[in-house]
Order: structure tokens, then sequence, then C-alpha cells
């Protein structure tokens, strides 16, 4: 008979240490999970953006994660689109601080961020706040749609996107745990002392987490289980009550952690009901004097002998300040003037922060688990201090992010899904944010590559084993020292046999663009007397790689794409010889959209002003995807 999930949940807590042990032995180590930055994106469109690179080449520094620490960006390499602008990878003085997106495995990108570098120190023990909004398990689709005019695109998930989680729903709700358990020690490595955080779930595996959660913070950590009342009744809901809410679960570092009592307005009922009287100073309601279960000072006081809230001192500094209300059996009262009120105490059940309309315009990013800006609001003012820093291991919509950019706060936001990283870093343009970082895990082939090779393993090593894998034999080492180039020989070209081809295996910790295609072709033209032609095999692409292919205008290069779960399958299938053959180095598809042309057409007949007369025509020019 299986076990059920109660009596596995220890041993998914004690594989999950050993996991997150392993990662914290390895950032110890020379070869440790880095980040990677595509690009800074200064979204400001303003005079300030200037002053901001300005102030950034003033000195050469190199990048630090640490707050109060000056930073280089480098490697960068430009996006396309938006209104932001983009820094090439020039060596700069950054900020003191850097907000960053992060695209990748978060438990890559925590190991990163916890291990830092030689000039990248570690963010250990210094995040104020986390909050994470994981999927539910809930056999979640990554699957993406895009709209273009007249046309529906749906983008599947990415090869990393189904490998890094391939397992997570394989067994159950078991397979879920061991997933997060392990992110969730490495969540609690990276807060502060007086850091906080909080797990947003539903009943799902709400209840399971809890436990996972008092194993790993300490069941005398457990601060709040909140309810989130996200929408109404269902009409529809038969055979069991509507489900109406979700539940965020708050645990601390430590009892010296950081909080800050938050308060919503009084309603009209409430104000109408309690504060119905007035002298000089203003409105005031009723407070008690008489202590709850007879615990305060006890003593006689107009005629009453009692245990009260206040000592008798205080009590006669209220009475001879007149913020003593006596009623008509000479009873005091305090009196709370609404002014001096901050309203009422937000408690653990939250009604008031509604989802995000589909008709919103200013807040809907059409991601389908936004949560809204309330809830993080409320969330970051109470628990990370002004100018502290808060992190989300599953950004999404960009929510934490954008309520932190607008509170002052410092944040990192991270995902595995590229969409989602796009939605974010857009979001935050249109929101005029400060200078922030676009990174990536330098590389998930890389890492990947370590897991299986070890970690003393070369790029030229994956190059070499990509290039067995294409059929190509690489060239000798003295022509060839980044064990990068091989030559197919034999091969149709023109209709003719025996061409030699030249193979250029790029390496996953770049993007290939313009730059190396030159260098490609010029290696075609000039090493070793020629070639006939050149192959790029690529892992990963600058944005506008079909413009530069289109430019370049070059029938002898082909650009192919490297399966991205090429170290996944070499893993399974057990070694290159299993794989031979099986691997397919796909076209390189793009999408060219032109812009939109704008005409203007009247009616014939006298001319006319076009404000008048004028009919405006958009025309929206679209071509699918090219193949090489």
């Amino acid at each position: 008979m299986p076990k059920s999930l109660l009596e596995q949940l220890p041993e998914i807590v004690a594989n999950g240490r050993k996991e997150a042990e392993k990662i914290l032995e390895g950032i110890e180590s020379r070869h440790r999970v880095t980040l990677q930055t595509r690009e800074v994106v200064l979204p400001a469109k303003d005079s300030a953006v200037q002053d901001w690179v300005t102030a950034q080449n003033r000195t050469v520094q190199r990048e630090v994660f640490a707050p109060g620490q000056s930073s280089l960006i480098e490697s960068t390499q430009p996006m396309l689109g938006d209104a932001a602008t983009s820094v090439q990878p020039e060596p700069v003085n950054a900020q003191p601080w850097t907000n960053r997106l992060i695209y990748g495995d978060n438990l890559l990108a925590m190991a990163a961020l916890l291990a830092g570098d030689e000039n990248t120190p570690s963010l250990r023990g210094k995040v104020d706040l986390i909050y994470i909004d994981p999927p539910f398990d809930s056999k979640a689709d990554y699957r993406t749609k895009v709209t273009l005019p007249g046309m529906e695109l749906e983008q599947k998930p990415t090869v990393i996107e189904q490998f890094a989680y391939s397992d997570t729903w394989s067994d159950g709700t078991a397979s879920y745990l061991a997933m997060i358990t392990p992110r969730l020690i490495l969540m609690r490595e990276l807060l502060a002392d007086t850091g906080s955080i909080y797990v947003h779930l539903d009943w799902h595996v709400g209840h399971y987490v809890k436990l996972v959660l008092d194993e790993v913070f300490g069941r005398d950590n457990f601060i709040n289980e909140l309810i989130w009342k996200r929408q109404t009744a269902h009409s529809d809901s038969t055979g069991s009550f509507s489900v109406l809410h979700d539940t965020v679960l708050s645990f601390r570092k430590s009892a010296a952690y950081h909080f800050t009592v938050q308060y919503e307005p009084y309603s009209e009922k409430h104000l109408k009901e309690n504060y119905r009287y007035e002298d000089e100073v203003g409105v005031f309601a009723l407070g008690q004097t008489k202590a709850p279960g007879n615990r305060g000072p006890r003593y006689l006081w107009n005629g009453f002998d009692r245990h009260w809230r206040f000592t008798e001192v205080n009590m006669q500094k209220m009475h001879d300040e007149k913020k003593l209300y006596y009623s008509d059996s000479g009873l005091p009262w305090k009196k709370l003037y609404l002014s001096e009120m901050r309203g009422v105490v937000v408690g653990s059940v939250w009604t008031d922060v509604n989802p995000v309309h589909a008709m919103d315009k200013n807040e809907r990013v059409n991601y389908d688990t936004q949560k809204p800006e309330k809830l993080l609001d409320r969330i970051i003012r109470a628990s990370c201090p002004e100018g502290g820093l808060v992190a989300d291991f599953n950004g999404g919509s960009g929510t934490t992010a954008a309520v932190a950019e607008k509170l002052g706060r410092r944040w990192i936001t991270t995902d595995l899904g590229k969409p989602a990283c796009m939605i974010m870093r857009k979001r935050l343009i249109d929101q005029d944010a400060k200078p922030f970082l676009y990174q990536a895990i330098g590389d998930y082939q890389v890492e990947a590559a370590k897991a299986m090779l070890g970690r003393d393993f070369r790029i030229g090593d994956l190059s070499q084993i990509v290039l067995s894998l294409y059929g190509a034999l690489p060239l000798p080492p003295d022509v060839n020292p980044q064990r990068n180039l091989g030559q197919i020989a034999g091969m149709e070209l023109g209709g003719r046999k025996g061409s030699k081809t030249l193979v250029l295996a790029d390496s996953p910790n770049k993007l290939t663009g313009s730059t190396t295609l030159k260098k490609a072709i010029a290696q075609r033209d000039n090493l070793l007397g020629g070639w006939d032609r050149v192959v790029v095999l690529g892992w990963n692409f600058e944005p506008s790689i079909g413009e530069t292919i289109t430019a370049l205008n070059d029938s002898r290069l082909e650009v192919l794409v490297i399966p991205p779960d090429l170290m996944d399958r070499l893993k399974k299938k057990g070694g290159i010889d299993k794989l031979r053959g099986q691997v397919r180095f796909s076209s390189l598809q793009y999408l060219t959209i032109h812009p939109i042309e704008r005409s203007l057409s009247t009616d014939s007949g006298p001319t006319q002003s076009v404000a008048s007369a004028g009919e405006r025509q958009e025309t929206y020019a679209f071509t699918p995807p090219q193949s090489e």
C-alpha cells in the first residue's frame, strides 16, 4: 500500500534539506552559479536617464549585489522595443543598488544570489521581505497566447520551462512538495534576521506547505494565516460551498522581525454609529476605561470602585486635559478623537482587496494569475522597511516589483517563463521605473552541463559535444583554441558534391547575434584556405537576429538552433553515442512585424480640412515566421 503524504513528508523534507545543502556547499566553490546581465533597462524618457548614465560612467568598478556599494553593468545585450533604452556592454559604475529582473529557474537564481563572486557580494541574510505566489499544484500550463491583428499565435512552453519543472507534478502533491522544499530553505538563507516571508497558496497544497514551512522556519516563527477573499460566491456551485479565498502564510526569520501595523479606513456605518459626540476639539467616539478581565489597577474614581485600564495618575491627567467624557451615571469614558485615529487595524481576513478586473486598463497586463497591487502594497508596507529589499521568486505579472518600485523599496524578481519576464519588463518600462538589470542564469545549459559533466567542465567540452552530435569533426587545436569549430566534408552545395562546411558551436554564455555571424563568415572565407559554407549553431539569440540575417543576405551562411534540452536528453540517454542521430538542429524561426502605416483618404471634391473630412486608415503588416 503506498504511503500517505503525511508518511512521505519527513522524507521529502529530509531530501529537500540535502538538495539545499548541496547547493549551499556549491556556492563556496570556484565554479559557483552566476548571473549573466543581458540588458540594462532605462525606462524613463526624461533627462534623468542621461543623468543616470553619466553618473555611471564616472568611475569604472565591478558590479555588486550588496546595498550601499557601487557596481558594474557588464556583458549586456540590448533588447528591442518599448520606450526603454538599452545600454551596450560597456563597463560603467552603477548606482549603489540596481534592481534586477532574472529569467530562469528560481533555484539557480537563488544559488547565484547566495553565492556572489569576487565582484558580487552574497545576498545571504540581506533580503527584508520575500513574497512568492508559486503554482498551486494545479497542473499549470505554460503556454502563452500572443494576439496580433487578424490572428492569434500560441507559444508552447520552452523546453527549458518543461524540463526545469518536468517532474513537479509527476507524482502529484509529493512531487510539488519536493520541488518547493529546497527553494524555501534557500529563501530562509537569503532573509535578514529581521525579515519575513509570505507564501501565497490556495486549498490545493496550502495545508501541506504549512507543515514544510513549520519545519524550515520553525513553528514558533509562524506569524499569520491570512485569508484573502478574492471573489464573490458562484451561483453555479453545487455540492459544496463556493471557494472564495486564497491563503497567504507568513513566517518570520527570527523574533526580531520588522512589522508595521496597517490600517484601513472606517466604514461610513462605523463612523455614523460611533463618532456621535463632539466638543470644542472635534468629533469623537467613546473608548473603554474599565480594564478587561479585572487585570488593571484598582482604585475609586468618581464613585466607581473597579479595575481600570489606566493608572490613577494617568486618569487624573486625562481628566485635567478634558479627555474624559462622563455619562449620566458618572462613568468615565475616554474621548477617541477622529482626527487622531488612523483607522481600523487590519486583521487576518482581507475582504477589501478586489482582484484585478478584466476591464481595468490601468493595472491589468493580461496575465492569468495577476494579483492586485493593493494586496502587495499592504504586505510590503507591513513587512519591509523604507528602502528595504523585496524579493519575489515567482514574479509572474510583476506586481511585487511594480509595487516595490512605487513604494521606494529595492527589488529582485525572477520567473521561469520568458513571456512572464517580458510582461514584467514592459510593465516596469510603462511605469517609468528606475533603471534595472535584465539577467539570466549564466546559463541554464552550463548548469545542466556542470550537473552532468562535473563542476570542472569547460565550455569547450560542451562545444565538442554539440559538434559531435551535429556530425562535425573538430578542427586541429592550433586553429581551434576554443574547441568550438568543426568541419563536415562531402556535403552537397549548389548541385555539386564534395563541398567543405565549417561549423561553429556558439557558447551558451552569450547571445548569438551580429558579431558572432560576421566572425563566422570571416572564418569561412579565410580559415585554412576558406570553406564553401558555414553553419552557426546557437543556444540563445539576440532579439534582432532576424534583421541581422536579412541584412547579411549570405546564402552560404546557415543559422541553426541547438536543442535547449540537449543536456537533459544526454543524461537520460546515458551518453553521446546513444543519442547520436536523434538530435535535430532546427531552423531559426522569427517573426517580422512591420510598423503601422497611416494614410488619409478624402472624399472627391473641394479640398477640406483633415479634421472634418478625412477617414483615418491604419495598415498593420505582418510576415509569418521565417525559416532559413
